[in-house]
């Protein structure tokens, strides 16, 4: 197997290296969509240290004129069930309801708003003037893989993703260790309290978080776990596609990675490196971004 001995290539600036080697993927302790355990060997890359930010992005949109998935008319054909009021640019935003929901059914949090989209992500009248260290939101599967081409690198595998967010610690449950809050502290942005009514904000935070308020990993890597989930380039092969999915089924779906801050333990207790969930790919959301990383 290949591991990168050479020097980093001008396209790798600002991003981490990991060697090559083996890990035990997956878990049997959780939700049968991540079993089971398994030794992965995954060949040398560099990844992001970080989330792809608002800023990254915005540069991104500027040098490209890429216009997201969320800001272009759903097509008519692919949503026959749809309201027709709906077939407009927009994109899903997270509305925490007053009192406890029926959490089978995620309708109850979850709203198409118009006009919300990377750049307004909790629709007209938002903006992301102060959160351009926040990870770019509101961007599905293709707007994902435009910035990946652009910057000249590819999203990851799953197999990829996981390895690094492991940090190099075998079989633990989290990114940091096996206790959610080591000492009393927070150690990634994620949901205190009754999911979905109740947030306790005891990491300080209701929505996404700057990237890098937490520690890194093992590996220095920030928010591989909690903040917002992450695109991996693989297909979902499982008829059990998790806990928040949404999206029309005309679409695939793809493997995303890591939890949000929208993940609680009573409802979606996947902000660990083995959880995952399958989300279709014309699907944006306000907890849903993407990090990129570099093949030798």
């Amino acid at each position: 197997m290949a591991s990168i001995d050479a020097p980093s290539p001008p396209t790798a600036a600002g991003m981490v290296r990991i060697h090559s080697g083996s890990f035990l993927m997956g878990s049997d302790e959780f939700y049968p969509e991540e079993r089971p355990v398994r030794r992965v060997e995954v060949d040398g890359f560099w990844i992001d240290p970080h989330p792809v930010t608002v800023a990254d992005f915005r540069r991104f949109v500027k040098a490209t004129g890429h216009v997201t998935v969320a800001e272009r008319p759903p097509v008519a054909a692919d949503y026959p069930d749809a309201d027709p009021a709906l077939l407009v640019p927009g994109s899903l935003v997270f509305q925490r309801p007053s009192g406890p929901v029926d959490l089978s059914d995620h309708r109850a949090w979850w709203a198409y708003v118009p006009g919300a989209d990377w750049r307004r992500p909790e629709g007209p009248g938002s903006d992301v003037y102060m959160r351009a260290r926040h990870p770019v939101t509101h961007v599905a599967y293709a707007d994902a893989a435009a910035y990946a081409e652009w910057a000249g690198r590819s999203l990851p595998t799953e197999a990829e993703w996981e390895y690094a967010a492991r940090g190099g610690l075998e079989g633990a449950r989290y990114a940091w260790g096996d206790e959610a809050f080591p000492g009393g502290r927070p150690m990634a942005n994620t949901w205190q309290g009754e999911f979905p009514s109740q947030n306790l904000r005891i990491d300080g935070y209701e929505g996404t978080s700057p990237c890098g308020t937490y520690p890194p990993n093992g590996y220095g890597l920030y928010d591989m776990t909690g903040n917002v989930w992450e695109w991996t380039r693989d297909p979902f092969r499982s008829a059990d596609a998790g806990c928040c999915t949404s999206g029309g089924d005309a679409f695939p779906r793809h493997v995303i990675k890591g939890g949000s801050h929208l993940c609680a333990p009573n409802y979606c207790l996947r902000y660990r490196p083995a959880a995952r969930q399958g989300e279709t790919v014309d699907t944006s959301t306000c907890h849903i971004g993407f990090r990129c990383i570099l093949r030798p």
